[in-house]
């Protein structure tokens, strides 16, 4: 029922930044819980960022912490991901995701809805 659209992907040099865009569609955007997965191809698809409804609680994995920030507009029904001083390791498809029930932050078969995802290539 609600639609994810990412954008802000490409390609940068170590060291660099993006700004990835997530817009939704839907009613519910306030009410759902938002976050940023990533995966590189043959590895699992893991957590980045979370994001409460309301934007006051925000949640990082240990390899963004310092570099990334998670943010929301729910007047814009978008969530944010500023990434700073990119690594080549951050190479990955990155997703934006949503949850209303029953998820668990990190476990990625828990979120209900997903993004497209987009491409950022970090070169060394």
């Amino acid at each position: 029922q609600v639609q994810l659209v990412e954008s802000g992907g490409g390609l940068v040099q170590a060291g660099g930044s993006l700004r990835l865009s997530c817009t939704a569609s839907g009613r519910i955007f306030s009410s759902l819980v938002m976050g940023w997965f990533r995966q590189a191809p043959g590895k699992e698809r893991e957590s980045v960022a979370v994001v409460a409804s309301s934007g006051e609680f925000t949640h990082y994995a240990d390899s963004v912490k310092g570099r990334f920030t998670i943010s929301r507009d729910n007047a814009g029904n978008t969530v944010y991901l500023q990434m700073n001083s990119l690594k080549p390791e951050d190479t990955a498809v990155y997703y934006c995701a949503g949850g209303q029930t029953s998820m668990v932050f990190t476990s990625a078969p828990t979120w209900e809805y997903w993004g497209q995802g987009t491409q950022v290539t970090v070169s060394s």
